[in-house]
């Protein structure tokens, strides 16, 4: 139910009322007792939605969720695997040195 804003043209007085759509607007003021009272133009008519069910993700289905769970558990171990290949990098290069080295004594002979 929205809220709202009533004045009074009679004595100024400004108030707020938190009303349904379906009910009429007011037209007596409380304060002063004469049929002056107008509705304003506000903000607070405005609709808020809160809790579930408002937003795509909140009706995913159940062969979706397995899947994006699947698909975050697999980027987990990529992402540790890539940290091992960065540690197999060093050894990479002494391979390649033991390479070089196992041809110039090649060379020598």
């Amino acid at each position: 139910m929205p809220t709202y804003e009533y004045q009074c043209t009679a004595c100024e007085h400004s108030f707020d009322e938190l009303q349904s759509f379906s009910d009429p607007p007011l037209s007596k003021c409380p304060k002063c007792g004469k049929k002056k009272l107008r509705r304003l133009f506000g903000t607070g008519a405005a609709l808020l939605f809160k809790g579930s069910g408002f937003y795509q993700t909140d009706y995913r289905s159940d062969s979706y969720k397995a899947g994006e769970k699947k698909e975050s558990d697999a980027t987990k171990p990529a992402a540790e695997s890539g940290k091992a290949t960065k540690a197999a990098a060093p050894g990479a290069t002494e391979n390649t040195s033991s390479t070089k080295a196992s041809k110039s004594d090649g060379a020598k002979k």
